[in-house]
């Protein structure tokens, strides 16, 4: 009878060890959602009184939130470039919107096809792929999707997305064929919407929640697009649990950049959108993935740097040595974080440093902003005492200036 018992507990166990394996041969579906210049700030879980954020408030609250995140550059295009490689921008070399005066467009694109990238790492673990949405980087294919909705032909309007900035403000529906369509294959959509980004043309409704006598309709617009973008968010994570896939999909949720609204005006203010400034560089990043990963608040610093490697950890594939971030699920965040920031229009296709602006470095709690040599005085800001960078420090913390300065120099000459 003992014998029998033990050979079931054995035969048993063995079943369990089969399923936990059969598991891991399930990687997961992702979903990365990308929003086109947002403040940090500009959420309801981040803290904001008026803007309206409800799913995405409940995406946080089922996430792993990094408050604490950033994206190494506050300009769209390197900074996507980051999110679809894991490379700094001065690695994958695309550190810019448009290319130098008088060179071609598709002579930028040669950077994208030498590099790997999400979609083409997941396709050998037999994923299929969607890019929708804001795309830099020629027709989708060039990205290694196979699906997408840019065509990225210049004479049709192809720059930055196309028929791919559709989605969000027109329709969900390629979404919604994809996912139908793909048989079973694990998938991998890019969910980057031209939300809340420029026009700020929100619906009626929405413009009438967030306007009121007194208060300048540039911010009124823009907040309400903010809702706009969490409505699309919405339809997107129903849509996963109406087809029974929000159990099996990890969600990965950044911002490209950040953007402060002027008052007085269209357009963004200062020490926002492609500044070195936390309204520029910080964004909340999130990782869902019921069962898989534990929600809650982490204190410690993440980088747009980290989500390629982490998500092919996820799904089963080893990141290539040419990615340095962290992997966020098992490591947790970072110490350290680093950032560098070019001009709009790239200087050099091939020599990333002759555009370079400025590079920035945080370390427990302080941040150093670094010019490029002749174009100004390093700052120093205590961010734990001064989230908003008002008061700059390194005149009287020279030591502590001189000591971030060594650690983003030898970064720097390591990375650079």
């Amino acid at each position: 009878m003992r014998r029998r018992y033990l050979l079931f507990a054995l035969a048993l166990s063995a079943c369990h060890a089969w399923e936990r394996a059969a598991d891991t041969r399930r990687p997961p579906n992702v979903v990365m959602i990308i929003s086109d210049d947002q403040a940090w700030t500009d959420f309801g879980f981040m803290g904001h009184e008026e803007i309206r954020t409800p799913h995405i408030d409940a995406l946080a609250a089922r996430s792993l939130v990094f408050e604490r995140g950033y994206v190494p550059s506050s300009l769209c295009r390197p900074s996507l470039a980051t999110m679809i490689t894991g490379l700094y921008p001065h690695e994958h070399k695309i550190t810019g919107n448009d290319p130098p005066r008088g060179e071609p467009r598709d002579r930028m694109l040669r950077h994208i096809d030498a590099v790997a990238t999400l979609p083409k790492l997941l396709a050998s673990q037999g994923y299929v792929s969607l890019q929708t949405g804001k795309w830099w980087e020629g027709n989708c294919r060039c990205g290694g999707f196979t699906d997408g909705m840019t065509h990225g032909e210049r004479a049709r309007g192809g720059r930055h997305g196309d028929e791919g900035l559709k989605i969000g403000r027109e329709t969900m529906q390629p979404i919604y064929d994809f996912i139908a369509e793909r048989g079973q294959q694990p998938f991998f959509l890019w969910y980057a919407p031209f939300l809340p980004h420029s026009p700020h043309n929100p619906p009626d409704r929405l413009l009438r929640k967030y306007s009121r006598d007194g208060k300048s309709l540039h911010v009124s617009k823009y907040e309400a697009m903010c809702e706009w973008f969490d409505e699309s968010c919405g339809q997107l994570l129903s849509h996963l649990r109406e087809q029974g896939l929000a159990q099996d999909t990890l969600v990965v949720f950044v911002v490209d950049n950040g953007w402060i609204q002027r008052s007085d005006a269209k357009g963004y203010a200062p020490r926002s959108k492609r500044s070195p400034y936390e309204g520029g560089v910080r964004t909340p990043i999130m990782l869902s993935w019921p069962g898989h990963i534990v929600p809650g608040r982490r204190a410690d610093y993440a980088s747009s740097v980290d989500l390629a490697p982490t998500i092919l950890r996820a799904c089963g594939v080893e990141p290539p040595d040419s990615m340095s971030g962290v992997d966020l699920l098992s490591d947790g965040g970072r110490e350290v974080v680093f950032g560098e920031l070019f001009t709009h229009d790239v200087a050099d296709l091939d020599r990333p440093t002759r555009g370079l602006q400025s590079r920035y470095v945080i370390r427990d709690g302080w941040k150093l902003i670094s010019p490029q040599a002749g174009s100004g005085a390093a700052e120093l800001y205590d961010l734990s005492a001064d989230p908003h960078e008002r008061v700059d420090l390194a005149g009287e913390r020279p030591q502590r200036a001189a000591s971030l300065q060594r650690e983003l120099d030898r970064w720097w000459r390591l990375e650079g």
